[in-house]
């Protein structure tokens, strides 16, 4: 039987033969050991929404296929580095952005934000922010 769900709580990952998993989101999912967040992030793609009240501490990229962020509410920048160029893009109340394939991304933010993320998780990669 269908159900609602708070998406910052259970995450759903939507699987390339159109189903749709749900997990444990939140803290319970990044708390997890790495090798089962790979596991729950290399098949589909991963919706969740996510609270960001400071800049992120990492890059990020996914080679597995763009991501879309969609800002709930707030106001962030995404920085989006292409060919050694980093862009920045402004967003507001309500905004979305998709980061290409391949492209190393972070967040700047202005005011507390909430996001919702889908995420192609294969093969994602993570680089520290400099300070």
């Amino acid at each position: 039987m269908p159900t609602s769900f708070d998406p910052s709580q259970t995450y759903a990952r939507l699987n390339a033969d159109s189903a749709i998993a749900l997990l444990p989101g939140g803290e319970a999912f990044w708390s997890q050991p790495e090798a089962r967040i790979e596991e729950a992030f290399s098949t589909g793609w991963l919706v969740c929404e996510s609270s960001c009240d400071a800049d992120w501490s990492h890059w990020e990229m996914h080679p597995g296929g763009d991501e879309l962020v969609y800002l709930l509410s707030g106001s962030a920048a995404m920085l989006v580095e292409a060919d050694g160029i980093v862009s920045e893009i402004p967003m507001s109340g309500r905004a979305a952005v998709v980061v290409p394939r391949g492209a190393w991304h972070t967040a700047r933010v202005f005011a507390p934000s909430r996001m919702l993320f889908i995420t192609p998780g294969a093969g994602t990669r993570h680089r520290p922010a400099a300070s």
